[in-house]
């Protein structure tokens, strides 16, 4: 029997990638929502690195940013994270899309344009690796600019902070003892997992205390460590890590916010606000150094200077001049996994001595020579026993 072409036709795959549209301004709280296959609506101007692998380890189909990916303010490679993994990327798609698109809605992505159903919601601009490339090679012109507006926010915030800077006014008093201890600040950044992998050795010799940065609270949990404080916002962290005993330091800013008090004050515990302009990075540096910790290693932390960048021209002196404060106490995992060497610990020697004395017995044994000795050894006892 002949099917109707119209009956046909309603059937045929439609083009493009279809999926499930989750949408978020916050991007932090957007991927903690994301399942595989789904299609993530963000709004974030130049796109860095850090959110751009957070979304590829989620495994969306698609991106769609309602902002440039990259404005060409500095050489970011968020775009470049997202198109080498193979996820479509459309951005420019305008901030109306935000509002007009309901979260949990089946959308089509078909090359830059976004379909509910057969209706067009937003087109903008597909990139590919060769518009990305041109985009990298773009930005570096303006990197000069960048560093300019730089050096006028570094000054800008020395002077609003530098009682916190200088003499480490408004650090408040911790329970956790961190006098003359090693420290490990990890942030759920870029390759933390990488880094935590190569301090195994590190950290069951040393065993510093484990600070958890707003989500490198449960960063440090999904690694298979408990930390012992965490810093920074709490909305950004789960249950688990807010139960998990650590000592709790809330990140408060100068507008009188203090993201998640709610949270903590429904578990009843005590818990000290740090008000300082920055970020939970550079608070739970700042309070480490104050707390006489000797060494500060940081874990998926920002260190080169596309890294501060991403932050943003604000947020970029607060965390240059953090680390200036905290000095050269401060290290990079990576640093650290390069140059540490497990030492042999006593338990581990005695067992090697062990098993050579094991070894010797057994060649001895099997061996000519072990033989006579063996029969030697019974008559010996043999006479002793008469």
């Amino acid at each position: 029997m002949k099917v109707p072409t119209m009956r046909r036709q309603k059937h045929e795959r439609l083009p493009g990638i279809a999926g499930t549209a989750r949408v978020g301004r916050r991007t932090k709280e957007l991927t903690k929502r994301l399942a595989p296959g789904d299609i993530a609506v963000i709004d974030q101007v130049d796109l860095d690195r850090v959110t751009a692998e957070a979304l590829v380890a989620r495994r969306v189909a698609a991106v769609v940013n309602a902002a440039p990916s990259s404005s060409g303010r500095y050489p970011n490679v968020g775009p470049e994270v997202i198109v080498a993994a193979g996820i479509p990327l459309v951005d420019q798609v305008g901030d109306d899309l935000l509002t007009t698109l309901d979260d949990g809605m089946r959308v089509r992505l078909d090359g830059d344009a976004l379909y509910v159903g057969d209706r067009l919601v937003a087109s903008g601009v597909e990139q590919t690796e060769a518009t990305v490339t041109q985009a990298l090679s773009e930005a570096k012109a303006g990197l000069s600019v960048q560093m300019e507006a730089f050096a006028a926010n570094t000054m800008e915030y020395l002077k609003r902070e530098a009682e916190l800077l200088l003499d480490g006014g408004g650090i408040p008093p911790i329970r956790t003892r961190l006098r003359r201890r090693h420290c490990l600040v990890v942030v759920r950044g870029h390759r933390w997992r990488d880094d935590l992998r190569a301090l195994r050795h590190y950290i069951k010799e040393y065993r510093p205390v484990l600070i958890g940065v707003d989500a490198g609270a449960d960063a440090l949990l999904e690694a298979g460590y408990r930390p012992n404080l965490v810093v920074g916002d709490i909305d950004t962290m789960s249950d688990r890590a807010l139960h998990c005993g650590a000592e709790i330091v809330m990140h408060g800013y100068r507008d009188g916010r203090v993201p998640g008090k709610e949270r903590v004050d429904d578990l009843g515990v005590e818990a000290p606000i740090f008000t300082a302009t920055g970020s939970g990075e550079d608070l739970a540096m700042l309070l480490a150094d104050a707390a006489g910790a000797s060494l500060i290693v940081g874990v998926g932390t920002h260190a080169t200077l596309v890294d501060f960048l991403d932050k943003g021209s604000g947020g970029m002196a607060s965390t240059f001049l953090s680390r200036l404060r905290i000095g050269g106490k401060l290290v990079d995992a990576k640093s650290v996994s390069r140059l540490h060497r497990p030492r042999i610990t006593g338990r581990s020697l005695v067992a090697m001595v062990v098993a050579c004395l094991i070894a010797m017995v057994v060649a001895g044994v099997i061996s000519p020579v072990g033989g006579v000795f063996l029969t030697f050894l019974r008559e010996l006892i043999s006479g002793l026993g008469s």
